[in-house]
């Protein structure tokens, strides 16, 4: 007689790298098994709704290509030819050769790698712990969110707003910057609550006709990199016509007078010169917001992809508080939740081991550091081995052409702990298989909204998989590296971050599922004062001073705007490359994340580049054409894809699809730069200049 597999529905927090950090109840069968996986009702703000991609996470954790053993290269580096070897042969030579490259060139030679695959604090985090004690190079994080941050501090004194879920109750609710549908669908679920409950307007700014743009009821169509010049216009008409605030300003803002003065000049018709909106839609989204109260503006990552990303974002922000709107239920500004959190993450990283002397590497540079800049190496010795975990450097950095340069180095010897034979495994000398969420224990919280969770260990990882945690221990046995973090296990560490932090204990934590911390409404609306010292809205952003851990200041910062502004230090189109290039997010993949799950696959396609049809024709390109983009990085060769939807002079290649995806098996990011955006460092993924033309058949670049 057959049996009837036992079905149970557990908890857990989704750990990529998402702002939504959804809730999700989960089908385990037999202990042993995922099944379907959906948004859970019980926490307020995934409400029962998550992506397709996390609902069809049984295909990724039980594919069949996950590595499941540990493997050592036997062929030329990246031939992806290796041969099983155990556990303790895997740590036995890492540990020679990190200690090898020790006594050669020095600590700083060991530089680990890693970034948000998780955004679980023990997996995630703990890699940082073996580099302090050991004095390894340390690790800047700049790819993804650094730039945007700093703007909205500068306004607001803390990367902290409104209740996200406030957009419910929202009568406008302004996305800016960000693709919710394809990026953040919780955004959308509450945002369509308030269109639906209460008749609310969804406006949606955006560099392209985007899939949420499509679903709003004011679209606004930027041209890339413009946003500040955009929010100018919109100001100077709230000024202008009697929008703004003026008591909320006096008692709220810095410098209202002056921010008015200096917007006189600052028209619509200015604006609409730079952005390319329209003078009459300008003026038009200004009185819609000047005339709604409760609208909530919802900033997004975009902003970060730029090089006066951190300019924009602040110029954006001051939107709000020229009209008064965070008084109001409903209204105000929200874009990451960082500062509620306040999780001591001392005995994860080990930061009673930091040396301060030990110099730090901008991950963005990996390419200029693996191929030797002295500038990128701060003068010191070369990278002779990496620990890569929870990222795919050779897919997702900028400046492909060196990052592949500098790991075909024969003299760097490079591990990789991963899920899936990646681009960046393949040029590994040693891959370790690693777990995924649902097979280790973590914990976890929202940049996107406020709760914070512990996700529990649900089932046993395939074959002889091992969590970051476990490779860290093993490893620091062998590397004589020593620290209380290392002796206990996850829950342990779980426990001990939470007692340090103020949360209580892994057990209460664990019983309440998900917690809510989110400030009360006076604190989130700012009506007991900003969070500068001296309690205002800064229109007057203090760029050298901005309240955020960084590396130092970077880039031109001494010559960003102090007030709201369009500063254009973006990489303008120019005659040899006369188009705009922003590789945006798309819906089934998430950074290189997901791009193994056949489903994704079959959503996504091949490799395209969006183009207008009227830049196509005279290049002789047609829909489906194979089209190679370049500029002095590199090349890259895709598919036409012609759509309306864009301005002029603009591409959009949605997603970081693998290299070998594209035709000639050069990806997206042979043409983004690693150069440092100011004020405080950053990658700017979605300003580049680029020329096109239609790709001969045969003619295709070698990988």
């Amino acid at each position: 007689m057959n049996q009837h597999a036992k079905i149970e529905i557990r908890h857990s927090t989704c750990p990529h790298d998402c702002p939504s950090a959804c809730a999700l109840d989960i089908e385990v069968i037999d202990n042993s098994a995922i099944g379907r996986v959906r948004g859970s009702k019980r926490q307020t703000y995934t409400a029962g709704v998550v992506c397709a991609k996390v609902a069809r996470y049984a295909e990724r954790i039980h594919h069949p290509e996950r590595l499941t053993y540990p493997q050592f290269r036997v062929g030329p580096k990246g031939a992806g030819k290796f041969a099983r070897i155990s556990w303790d042969d895997a740590l036995d030579e890492i540990a020679a050769r990190f200690n090898q490259a020790e006594r050669e060139f020095g600590s700083e030679s060991v530089w680990p790698y890693y970034y948000a695959g998780t955004m679980g604090l023990v997996m995630r985090d703990g890699i940082n712990r073996l580099t302090h004690v050991k004095k390894y190079s340390r690790f800047y994080s700049t790819i993804c969110s650094s730039i945007a941050r700093v703007g909205f501090a500068a306004g607001t004194g803390r990367v902290a707003g409104v209740d996200p879920r406030e957009m419910g109750v929202s009568d406008l609710i302004v996305i800016w910057g960000t693709n919710p549908v394809n990026t953040q669908v919780n955004v959308m679920t509450h945002a369509s609550r308030a269109r639906k409950e209460r008749g609310a307007k969804i406006a949606a700014i955006d560099v392209y006709n985007n899939d949420t743009m499509k679903q709003a009821d004011i679209k606004i169509l930027l041209r890339p990199g413009t946003d500040g010049a955009f929010a100018c216009g919109v100001m100077h008409v709230l000024f202008r016509e009697g929008y703004a605030d003026r008591d909320y300003l006096a008692r709220y803002t810095d410098c209202p007078g002056e921010l008015e003065a200096h917007l006189a000049t600052r028209t619509p018709e200015w604006a609409s010169s730079i952005c390319g909106v329209p003078v009459a839609e300008i003026e038009a989204f200004a009185r819609t917001v000047g005339q709604t109260k409760r609208s909530f503006f919802r900033l997004g990552y975009g902003f970060t992809r730029s090089r006066n990303g951190a300019a924009q974002m602040h110029a954006a922000l001051c939107i709000p508080a020229v009209t008064g709107a965070w008084q109001y239920e409903g209204g105000g500004a929200f874009f990451n939740n960082l500062a509620i959190w306040k999780f001591n993450e001392s005995i994860i990283e080990g930061h009673d081991a930091i040396d301060h002397s030990t110099r730090i590497l901008d991950q963005s540079k990996i390419g200029r550091i693996l191929t030797g800049d002295p500038v990128a190496l701060k003068d010191g010795p070369p990278v002779k081995a990496m620990l890569i975990q929870n990222t795919n450097p050779m897919t997702v950095a900028p400046e492909q052409a060196l990052v592949r340069q500098g790991f075909a180095r024969d003299d760097l010897f490079t591990v990789v702990h991963e899920q899936f034979m990646t681009e960046t495994a393949r040029m590994a000398d040693l891959v370790l298989p690693a777990t995924m969420f649902m097979e280790h224990d973590d914990l976890y919280y929202g940049g996107g909204h406020q709760h914070i969770s512990v996700g529990a260990k649900l089932i046993e990882p395939p074959g002889e998989c091992r969590s970051n945690h476990q490779v860290l221990q093993g490893l620091a046995r062998r590397l004589n590296a020593v620290h209380p973090g290392f002796e206990m296990s996850a829950r342990e560490l779980i426990d001990a971050t939470l007692k340090k932090s103020g949360h209580g204990d892994i057990e209460a934590l664990q019983a309440d599922i998900w917690r809510d911390i989110q400030p009360d409404f006076r604190t989130s609306h700012y009506l007991d004062g900003f969070a500068h010292a001296d309690k205002k809205f800064h229109f007057k952003a203090d760029w050298a001073h901005v309240p955020l851990g960084n590396a130092g200041m970077m880039g031109a910062w001494d010559q960003m705007p102090t007030l709201p502004d369009h500063w254009a230090s973006i990489e303008e189109a120019d005659e040899a490359h006369p188009f705009r290039l922003a590789t945006s997010p798309s819906r089934s993949f998430l950074n290189s994340s997901f791009n193994e799950t056949p489903s994704s696959q079959a959503r996504e396609g091949a490799p395209t580049v969006m183009m207008h049809p009227e830049d196509a024709a005279p290049l002789g390109i047609g829909d489906g054409d194979a089209v190679t983009l370049g500029n002095m990085r590199g090349e890259t060769t895709l598919t036409a894809k012609l759509f309306d939807g864009v301005r002029r002079g603009v591409l959009i290649a949605e997603s970081v699809h693998p290299n070998k995806a594209h035709i000639g098996g050069c990806g997206i990011n042979m043409l983004t730069g690693a150069e440092a955006v100011a004020p405080v460092g950053g990658a700017a993924f979605h300003d580049n200049k680029v020329w096109a033309k239609r790709a001969a058949a045969g003619a295709f670049p070698a990988p």
